[in-house]
């Protein structure tokens, strides 16, 4: 099974597009793994053509609150739609047992003992200072995250979280994930005939 797990940085706020609808926000950069070749790779707005044929040969797209927020954005980009690729939302499947949404960075500092290495709001202060390459470092680094905690959930069915001090575990039944039944056929948007 081919994952694209992905993420997703913007050049400028929800406060300045007047809007919380991410699809009125610009892409600075996309990262993402591609388990086809095990590659992590970032792509800027004008690369984005490069991108399509790899999420197109995907059998499934990952994301952390990718639904809500990278998908909307990325689809406003794309000429097809990508809501025919077969799509996990890390943040969606936490918030469906534990009934709430919890930050990738809770997650990842309890279930891998790691923090990311910055906030979003600092990559788009970066973007706009000229610092391109901190901005892929940074996106690529949540991308990893993302797909450690993924490759965690597969393999225990659950994640760790701390509420107040105390280290808590949350099952999730990921077995389904990758389940071959539910997958789509590759999407060829872009692709030649």
């Amino acid at each position: 099974m081919r994952k694209v797990v992905f993420d997703i940085e913007t050049s400028n706020l929800f406060s300045e597009v007047g809007s919380n609808d991410p699809s009125k926000l610009d892409l600075s950069v996309i990262g993402i793994y591609d388990s086809g070749d095990e590659t992590y790779q970032t792509y800027f707005q004008e690369e984005l053509p490069k991108l399509w044929p790899v999420i197109e040969r995907a059998d499934m797209i990952i994301g952390y609150n990718s639904e809500h927020f990278d998908l909307p954005l990325l689809n406003k980009y794309y000429p097809g739609d990508l809501s025919q690729v077969k799509h996990i939302d890390l943040m969606k499947e936490i918030k469906k047992v534990l009934g709430r949404r919890i930050k990738l960075d809770t997650i990842a500092e309890a279930t891998l003992g790691k923090k990311k290495t910055g906030e979003g709001l600092q990559a788009i202060y970066w973007w706009r200072n000229g610092e391109k390459e901190k901005v892929c470092k940074y996106c690529l680094e949540d991308v990893k995250i993302t797909k450690e905690i993924y490759d965690f959930a597969r393999a225990e069915n659950c994640v760790k979280y701390r509420e107040g001090g105390i280290l808590k575990t949350l099952p999730l039944d990921a077995s389904k994930w990758e389940d071959s039944s539910s997958l789509t056929s590759a999407i060829t948007h872009t692709l030649p005939f």
